[in-house]
């Protein structure tokens, strides 16, 4: 067990550094389209801390659409991909935002419950919900939080984390803290509803 904790420190210390340009973020000063009601955040080594530490204690919900998931790879520790939104059936363009417009899940709450049963969880337990760079993940937990959710962490970085100042995702996120992640998927972990 000890070294478990110690292999979970070194990692935890060393990561940062090995990935170069990753910054910590400051949970205290959340950006407001980041915000939850409950305000409970957490930044990428923390949210792999939490899951490692906790295990199946920890539902870790990837709440990025189905295409993302796909092919931009996913945190090796997710328990799901369920998304929050996905792309609009039929196909539509969202001329404001300038990309393919997204719906929002109607199944989303309801999926999130399923998988916490699964584990013989209830809505008590800590949930870990992640983006693209937190700001779905975000919105996520306040819906959850009002489905009774009372413990439901955003990543407020996300997995590919915040825009430099070349519009690059290379601040701050999963990726960038060089935290465990994957292109191969699992089909237990995929959303096929």
């Amino acid at each position: 067990m000890m070294k478990t904790w110690l292999a979970l420190a070194a990692l935890l210390v060393a990561a940062p550094a090995l990935a170069g340009s990753y910054q910590p973020v400051d949970t205290a000063a959340v950006p407001q389209a980041k915000r939850t009601e409950a305000g409970l955040y957490l930044g990428a080594p923390e949210a792999f801390a939490m899951k490692t530490e906790r295990g199946d204690g920890v539902l870790f919900i990837d709440v990025r659409t189905r295409g993302e998931f796909m092919f931009l790879g996913s945190p090796t520790v997710t328990d799901a991909n369920i998304p929050y939104a996905d792309l609009e059936e039929p196909v539509t363009w969202d001329a404001a935002n300038k990309r393919y417009k997204l719906a929002l899940n109607s199944d989303f709450v309801a999926a999130v419950a399923a998988r916490l049963e699964q584990r013989g969880l209830d809505r008590g337990a800590p949930v870990i919900v992640m983006c693209r760079s937190g700001d779905r993940s975000a919105r996520a937990a306040d819906l959850l939080r009002k489905a009774g959710y009372t413990m439901v962490y955003s990543v407020v970085d996300g997995f590919e984390g915040d825009l430099d100042k070349d519009g690059r995702r290379t601040v701050n996120g999963w990726k960038n803290a060089g935290l465990p992640w994957t292109y191969a998927m699992d089909e237990g972990k995929a959303y096929l509803r």
